[in-house]
């Protein structure tokens, strides 16, 4: 059964490999199966990562986190640890859920976090704060969790925070940089979530969304040392040219924070630290080595060109479409039938006043570079089904991309310039949806290069 409920325009056996191929990718990063395969239980000993803790030991197994991963993560959690877990909470997305009886799977707002956000993450410090030394706490952290594990500093308030959400979302900055903000206005991000359950023994899971996987930047990184200061928050701020709209209360704050009147985030070698473990159970890679796998066993050559693909979207779309032009042309890195894997995080500099997302702008913008060449699909996918505000998980184009929509009336290029790929893409059937994937491991990118002249269309 396929992950997608509107395959792109039209059938064609190309278009249903090229979702076959993203589908696979789907199935090797589902967060369920990927605790599964990093957590096993024999009897009172949880094995995990080469490390064990003998739960006969602690008086009490908390559960707590957030991110779009949480639900089937704590679901997976709560069947190997069954009645041994006290009590528990975990925030996802609106719509991320699944059941779960001893963890309550708190829904809450993303990318911009809200109440409901602020709420839940208030229980989980109390949870934490409360935790003693021969308490266990499991903290589940996934893609999202910086917006759903909200709790700003004293002073600061929520609204606050998201103006400034807001404004860096759309200012084109790297989830590095906004997380480096993030970290210095709230009281879990940043180690600090290790740091209030200390001295428990903390073991954190993570589904990682963040390229090269740096565990300081998955979801803020709550139960590691962080290596920013609140210079660096700053300089984030004046890079990207948001400082006349920082709210008073932050500006206060981080000017406390680099005068050295506010605490600075936990560094390497911070006491509170030296009880945690923390290990990621699924990332990009796996994804798109699954991708590459599948893409095989179809009959095509398939190569997992990188992990590492940031920069704006319709920039790397131009190179994806350079180098399917390669393939037709030299052969070269692979003889068609190619598949050719990306993996990575994109960004859009908005600048227009549409609707969409980095994945789908960087699937209109390969439309315009492949535009009228055959046998050619380029599709960009974000594994958590949600491709900034819309319910599109992204594009899946080819070369008639930009004639189906110029016989509808409609410009490809006035819609890229005013970031208005998802009505494009809508209309003409090259979005891809599939709901909330409950996972998230950063984007996918994907180029397919078929012998010319063969695209067949019901």
């Amino acid at each position: 059964m396929s992950r997608f409920i509107q395959p792109a325009a039209g059938q064609s056996a190309q278009r249903d490999m090229a979702l076959e191929v993203l589908g696979a990718a789907l199935d090797a990063v589902d967060p369920a199966e990927a605790i599964r395969r990093a957590v096993r239980r024999d009897g009172d000993v949880l094995y995990v990562a080469g490390q064990h803790y003998d739960l006969s030991r602690y008086e009490r197994v908390l559960v707590i986190g957030g991110g779009k991963a949480g639900a089937p993560m704590a679901a997976a959690v709560e069947a190997i640890l069954g009645d041994r877990i006290a009590d528990g909470i975990v925030n996802v997305k609106y719509g991320y859920t699944a059941p779960a009886s001893r963890i309550t799977i708190h829904e809450a707002g993303h990318p911009v976090p809200d109440e409901e956000g602020m709420g839940g993450t208030q229980r989980m410090v109390a949870l934490a704060r409360g935790a003693g030394a021969d308490d266990l706490v499991l903290c589940l952290i996934s893609g999202g969790g910086s917006a759903l594990m909200t709790l700003p500093v004293d002073g600061v308030t929520l609204e606050d925070v998201q103006v400034l959400t807001n404004d860096l979302l759309r200012s084109g900055a790297p989830i590095q940089a906004i997380n480096a903000v993030r970290k210095h206005l709230s009281q879990v991000k940043g180690g600090q979530l290790a740091r209030l359950a200390h001295p428990a023994t903390v073991l954190a899971l993570l589904v990682s969304d963040v390229v090269g996987s740096p565990l300081d930047a998955i979801a803020s990184g709550p139960t590691v040392p962080d290596p920013t200061t609140f210079a660096d928050a700053w300089d984030v701020i004046r890079h990207y040219g948001l400082v006349d709209r920082v709210p008073d209360a932050i500006r206060h704050y981080l000017d406390e924070g680099v005068a050295g009147r506010a605490p600075e985030t936990p560094k390497a070698g911070d006491d509170a630290l030296e009880r945690v473990q923390t290990v990621i159970v699924a990332d990009n890679a796996r994804a798109a080595e699954a991708a590459v796998e599948r893409a095989r066993t179809l009959g095509m050559n398939g190569l997992l060109l990188s992990t590492y693909i940031e920069g704006e979207a319709r920039e790397v779309a131009r190179v994806i479409a350079a180098l399917a032009r390669e393939v037709r042309a030299s052969g070269q890195p692979m003889p068609v039938p190619a598949c050719v894997i990306l993996g990575g995080e994109t960004t859009v500099t908005v600048r227009g006043n549409g609707k969409g997302g980095r994945n789908q702008e960087l699937a209109l913008a390969a439309a315009l570079a492949i535009e009228g060449m055959e046998g050619v699909l380029v599709a960009s996918l974000a594994t958590d089904g949600s491709d900034g505000p819309t319910d599109s998980a992204g594009g899946l184009v080819d070369g008639a991309t930009v004639a189906r929509g110029a016989e509808q009336g409609l410009s490809a290029r006035k819609a890229l310039d005013d970031n208005d790929a998802y009505p494009y893409l809508n209309a003409t059937g090259d979005l891809l949806v599939t709901g909330p994937t409950n996972t998230n491991v950063n984007d996918l990118m994907a180029v397919f290069v078929f012998e010319a002249g063969n695209i067949t269309r019901a």
